[in-house]
C-alpha cells in the first residue's frame, strides 16, 4: 500500500481483493466475523428448505444451488449437510460456491469452486454478506452544498474531498440518497446495483436472495455506515489490507436493478424470513423436560441459536432481498417469494 490519495471505491477493492488483500487471507471472513452461517447450522438448514421449495417450484428433481461470495465454503457445506433430512428422495443437487480465493482443502468434493457465478443456472442464488463488500463511492456534501467524492489515503484511512460528484453517480444520489445538507454522507450504490442485477441473470428460472445489513430511501442514515472490522472487533476503516471494510446495502436500489424493469420486489427482515423457513426462537414446553431430558436440552439449545439468528438489534435485522426468475421471461419477474409455507 501507498501514500497516495485514492477514492474509496478504487482504494477498497484493493484492499479488499487485491494481491494481498484481505479476503485472499489464508484464515478468510470467519477469521475476524461472525455471520449468520457460523453463528449455527439452523441457518443453512433454514436455507436448505427454501432450495426445496426452489426445486419444487421449478417442478424439477435437479436444482442448482449457487453461493456467492461462498468465504470458505460454509454455507453450501452446510446446506448439503441439512438436506438429506429435509429434500425429498431422488432431488439432485448441484452445488456452486462463488469466491475469489483458492478451493479450500478438504472442501466437499461435491461443491464447484468458481471465481465467477455460473451462466444459466436453474435453481437458489444466495448471496450472504456479499453485497456489503462490493465497494463503493463515498461521498460527502461540501459547506457550499456540493456533493463530493471522499479521497483516502491508502497509509492511515486520512480523508479529504474531492472532485464534484457528477454523471450516473450523482443520479443514482439524486434518486436514492438525496443530500441531507453539509456534512452529510452517503455510499454511492451503483456498483452494488449492477452486481446484484449481473448475479440475477446468470440464472435461467429460480430465486435469487440477497442478505445484508441494508436501509431504505425513507431511512437513509446521514452520515453513511463505512467502517472496519477486523479479529471480531470494529475498527476504523484504513484500507491498507488489514481489515474488512463493509458498509450497509441500499437493498431497494438493488431490487430495482436486478428487477429489470419488471415489479420490484420488498426486502423482509430476517426474523420474518427465517421465522417462514422453520426457525423460531421459541422455548420447548417445560413438560418436556421431564419426558424427554435430552430431547429437552437439544431443542433449548436450538431455541437459543434460533434466538440469536432473529435478534432485534442484531442478526435479525438484516434485509432479505428475494428475487425470482421465470423460465419464460425475458429477465426477472421481481416478485416476492415469501418464506412461509414449505
Amino acid at each position: 500500500m501507498t501514500d497516495e490519495w485514492r477514492g474509496w471505491q478504487e482504494a477498497a477493492e484493493t484492499a479488499l481483493y487485491g494481491d494481498g488483500g484481505f479476503y485472499r487471507s489464508p484464515e478468510g471472513p470467519a477469521g475476524h466475523f461472525r455471520t449468520s452461517v457460523h453463528a449455527s447450522p439452523l441457518f443453512a438448514a433454514a436455507v436448505a428448505r427454501l432450495l426445496v421449495r426452489t426445486a419444487r417450484e421449478l417442478g424439477t428433481d435437479t436444482v442448482d444451488l449457487v453461493d456467492v461470495g461462498a468465504g470458505r465454503g460454509e454455507l453450501v457445506t452446510g446446506v448439503l449437510a441439512a438436506l438429506p433430512g429435509i429434500a425429498p428422495a431422488g432431488l439432485s443437487v448441484r452445488a456452486y460456491a462463488v469466491e475469489i480465493s483458492s478451493r479450500p482443502e478438504g472442501l466437499d468434493p461435491r461443491i464447484e469452486w468458481c471465481s465467477e457465478s455460473p451462466q444459466g443456472v436453474r435453481g437458489l442464488l444466495f448471496a450472504n454478506e456479499w453485497l456489503d463488500n462490493v465497494p463503493t463511492p463515498v461521498a460527502e456534501t461540501d459547506a457550499d452544498g456540493v456533493e463530493r467524492y471522499v479521497l483516502v489515503r491508502t497509509a492511515d484511512g486520512s480523508e479529504r474531498l474531492g472532485a464534484p460528484v457528477t454523471g450516473a453517480d450523482a443520479a443514482w444520489l439524486r434518486r436514492w440518497w438525496p443530500s441531507a445538507g453539509p456534512g452529510s454522507r452517503a455510499e454511492i450504490g451503483r456498483p452494488r446495483d449492477e452486481a446484484w442485477a449481473r448475479a440475477v441473470s446468470t440464472l435461467s428460472a429460480g430465486l435469487a436472495v440477497a442478505v445484508d445489513y441494508a436501509h431504505v430511501r425513507e431511512a437513509r442514515p446521514p452520515f453513511g455506515t463505512l467502517t472496519g472490522f477486523r479479529a471480531g472487533r470494529e475498527v476504523r476503516p484504513v484500507p491498507d489490507g488489514s481489515c474488512d471494510l463493509t458498509s450497509h446495502v441500499a437493498l431497494d436500489a438493488c431490487a430495482a436493478a436486478g428487477a429489470g424493469g419488471g415489479a420490484v420486489p420488498g426486502v423482509v427482515d430476517q426474523r420474518e424470513a427465517l421465522r417462514g423457513l422453520g426457525v423460531s426462537g421459541e422455548r420447548p414446553p417445560l413438560a418436556q423436560a421431564s419426558t424427554d431430558p435430552a430431547g429437552y436440552v437439544r431443542a433449548l439449545a436450538g431455541a437459543g441459536e434460533a434466538a440469536e439468528l432473529t435478534a432485534r438489534g442484531g442478526l435479525g435485522d438484516f434485509g432479505w432481498l428475494m428475487q425470482r426468475v421465470d423460465t419464460d421471461a425475458p429477465g426477472p419477474s421481481g416478485g416476492l417469494s415469501s418464506p412461509s409455507g414449505d
